[in-house]
Order: C-alpha cells, then sequence, then structure tokens
C-alpha cells in the first residue's frame, strides 16, 4: 500500500476544502433566498416548495423550487393563495388542510397597524388579513396578507389580483394615535406653571 508524504496531506486537505467551499455557499446562499411556502390551487389540490422573493409575481406564472428540487410553474390563474409557512408538510401533516389556515377572520379588533381587509376569493371563500397601508395595495400583481392567527402554521398569505373577486377595506388600524401624535406640537398642550410678567 502506497501511503502520501505527511507534507502532502495538509495541501490536500486544504485543496479539498477550498473545492467544497463555494458549494457550501451557494447552497447557504439558496436557502436563506428562498422560503418554505404552500401553494393552493383552485382544483382544491396542493403542492410546496421554496418560493423566491419576487416568485415571479410580475410574470404570466408562479415559480416555485419544489421539494425534489425542481421548478415548478403554475399559472397565476390557478393559484388561489401562496402561504409562507413555519413548516412544510411532513407524513403526519393533514393531506386536507397542511396549510394550518383554521382561522380565516378576526374574532376581535387586530392591534397591529394596518389595514383589515376581507377578501372574497373566485370560489366564495372568505379570508381576513391585515395588510400594508402603501402603494402596493393598489399597483402590486397581488396581497400579501398577516392572517388572523400567526401561530398557526402560515406566517404569511399571498394572494395573487386574479384570485381575489371582490375586496372590503374593514378598517384601517392604528392610524388615529399616529395622526395624533403628528398633527401635536410639543409643549402646547402643556400649561405654563408660572404666567408671564407683563412689562412694566
Amino acid at each position: 500500500m502506497c501511503k502520501l508524504p505527511h507534507s502532502e496531506e495538509p495541501e490536500q486537505t486544504i485543496q479539498l476544502q477550498a473545492a467544497l467551499l463555494p458549494r457550501v455557499r451557494q447552497s447557504r446562499a439558496m436557502a436563506s433566498a428562498r422560503k418554505p411556502v404552500i401553494v393552493r390551487k383552485f382544483s382544491r389540490d396542493w403542492f410546496a416548495g421554496y418560493a423566491g422573493a419576487s416568485f415571479g409575481q410580475q410574470e404570466p406564472e408562479l415559480e416555485v423550487l419544489d421539494l425534489f428540487g425542481k421548478v415548478v410553474r403554475v399559472d397565476w390563474g390557478q393559484v388561489k393563495w401562496l402561504c409562507y409557512v413555519r413548516d412544510l408538510p411532513t407524513g403526519t401533516s393533514d393531506p386536507a388542510n397542511p396549510e394550518r389556515l383554521l382561522r380565516k377572520r378576526f374574532s376581535v379588533r387586530p392591534r397591529t397597524a394596518g389595514l383589515w381587509l376581507r377578501l372574497i376569493l373566485n370560489d366564495g371563500d372568505e379570508l381576513e388579513g391585515l395588510a400594508a397601508n402603501d402603494r402596493s395595495l393598489v399597483t402590486g400583481a397581488g396581497l400579501l396578507l398577516t392572517p388572523p392567527d400567526t401561530r398557526s402554521n402560515t406566517q404569511r398569505v399571498y394572494v395573487p389580483r386574479p384570485a381575489i373577486q371582490t375586496l372590503e377595506v374593514v378598517s384601517l388600524i392604528g392610524a388615529a394615535s399616529r395622526r395624533h401624535a403628528e398633527t401635536r406640537t410639543p409643549g402646547l398642550d402643556q400649561p405654563e406653571l408660572f404666567g408671564r410678567e407683563s412689562p412694566d
């Protein structure tokens, strides 16, 4: 059996680590750039995978990397919603509701600032959520909502605009206190401790 000299072993180890380093960095970048999602279609079937930051919002098709590393493209007209989730479904998950989106309406008035929206989708399903009060409500390709129960598996719900039949703004949360703080002049509502002395 032939052995390499000891002086060459560290050099080969360094070369091997250098060769593997780009792959490790690339896999970490992919993991951080893509988030776990569950895509629900109007046909009631679903699939899980990883979506990037834009995931083709401005494109005619949704693009998701599935659990087998294959890029899946779905026409936006078929998509009911895309849920950003904590955990991807496993063998023990409920196949009928992997999103675990049990509460679709707020039972009480939400406390987080934003627009409280009520959506009726094309299949008649109703969904409420909080959206950012910005230009994306009008110009965006869809709506990104915070669901009523953020303790469930679903953290955010993206609803493409073609899936929305009607949209109702229920309330603007957190606007009154912010507007009051902006209009109040510091020191104006504080009474003076001593009255101003009139000049002799």
